[in-house]
């Protein structure tokens, strides 16, 4: 009996001896609360700082800044990916594509995609520079790259041969003085090209330790098939990811036929041209948006290297770049009749109306949009200053305010969600 109140004793000793002590160290983390609140730290910054063997992708840089596995692989990537064809364009210089590139990097963005079209291959040439002066840990960041059919090749002799791909890809090491490339996509399907070849070049690539993933990018739904099953035929590595238009006025295969595929054979989605290639904006003048100089600008460096080299070495200069824009911006600009550009003005109207009233400009709304869609892994942005990067990275603060009342507001004002076609039967009933 005294044993136990012994022992009685000595627990009851043990709790008011540690009951200051608990209560001294409330103070001590309140303290440290009110330095972190003073210091305007925000948590994903402590994250960071409280634990330098964090990885980027374990702690989000940036607020609203996510990391997703790229299709069914187990790559993970940041929602937003720095697409390099503004970044590093043409009128661009190398002093400020460096530092668009870093502020992207240091804002937790890992994927920078590439061209070897990209202002005839310059891109690829900046970007490996970059890389080799900053000395980033190489598993921190993945490059994409693009063979667009041959780089430098007599426009009659422009595949996607095996050796064209295996060139292409060795010479877009050399110029981005990588050891390997993270993933490859292959730039529109070639009809005349058997799919087979495509996928044992691709299959070589990888075991060669030259590339890590590949993908597409402007396939249609019954190439990725095709490619699928021909990779799972023949034993080779499948495609992850599918690059593609989407934007307010771009929806049907996104919202329509990526899911499915993501859902029977593990092709992610990554979008590009957020902003509609400038059908995404306010333009009050009446003047059209393919005939500003600012856009022909914007989007000179698209133009196949070969043209462009072609007229360098004629003397003309950057005309064939500016070339390709115009037949790039008469492309789009034929897809719209005049009743339909004005019903898309009347639409961007009320888009302004719907982004001023939650705070934000329509490239905001679109850009949050865009990533509110949970079937897009990634969303590729890219401006031309480092101002107009950091505007960007904004939307990601309006991802809170997409509400679903919002978003069905969008909803009835653009009044085009696709709908899949209706079920024909061949089989109907003979009069």
């Amino acid at each position: 009996m005294e044993e136990e109140q012994r022992q009685a004793a000595a627990a009851a000793a043990a709790a008011a001896g540690a009951g200051p002590s608990s209560a001294a160290t409330r103070p001590q983390l309140g303290i440290e609360l009110e330095n972190l609140n003073a210091n305007n730290l925000t948590p994903a910054v402590i994250s960071v700082q409280s634990s330098a063997s964090l990885s980027r992708q374990s702690s989000s840089l940036t607020p609203g800044l996510r990391y997703r596995n790229l299709g069914k692989s187990g790559l993970k990537v940041s929602n937003l990916g720095l697409a390099t064809w503004v970044v590093c364009g043409p009128h661009t210089s190398d002093a400020l594509a460096e530092e668009i590139i870093t502020l992207a990097y240091e804002s937790g963005i890992n994927l920078f995609d590439l061209s070897e079209v990209y202002s005839c291959g310059r891109a690829e040439s900046t970007v490996g520079r970059i890389l080799q002066k900053k000395k980033w840990n190489r598993s921190s960041f993945n490059v994409i790259t693009k063979v667009h059919w041959g780089k430098g090749v007599d426009s009659n002799l422009r595949s996607l041969s095996r050796k064209t791909i295996i060139e292409s890809i060795k010479a877009s090491l050399q110029r981005l003085q990588l050891e390997y490339i993270d993933i490859v996509i292959i730039h529109k399907a070639d009809p005349m090209c058997p799919m087979e070849e495509v996928v044992r070049a691709m299959s070589y690539c990888i075991n060669k330790g030259w590339v890590m993933y590949w993908g597409s990018s402007r396939w249609s739904p019954v190439e990725i098939f095709e490619a699928y099953t021909n990779a799972r035929q023949f034993n080779c590595p499948v495609s992850i990811v599918e690059q593609t238009e989407y934007h307010f006025h771009c929806r049907d295969k996104t919202e329509l036929y990526l899911p499915e595929m993501y859902n029977q054979i593990g092709v992610g989605c990554m979008t590009w041209s957020p902003l509609g290639v400038g059908l995404v904006g306010k333009y009050d003048d009446g003047k059209p948006l393919f005939s500003r100089p600012s856009f022909k600008k914007k989007y000179s460096s698209l133009g196949h290297p070969e043209d462009q080299s072609k007229d360098h070495s004629e003397g003309k200069g950057g005309a064939a770049c500016s070339s390709s824009a115009y037949s790039m911006s008469m492309q789009v600009d034929s897809r719209l009749t005049m009743e339909e550009f004005q019903t898309q003005r009347d639409q961007q109207a009320a888009l302004v109306d719907v982004a001023d009233r939650i705070g934000c400009s329509v490239s905001h709304l679109s850009l949050a949009w865009c990533l509110k869609n949970e079937d897009v892994q990634c969303v590729l942005v890219g401006a031309p200053t480092p101002d107009q990067f950091l505007d960007q990275l904004c939307c990601l603060q309006i991802l809170p305010r997409m509400t679903p009342g919002l978003m069905m507001e969008i909803e009835q004002i653009l009044e085009n969600k696709p709908v899949r076609p209706a079920m024909i039967s061949t089989l109907h009933k003979q009069r």
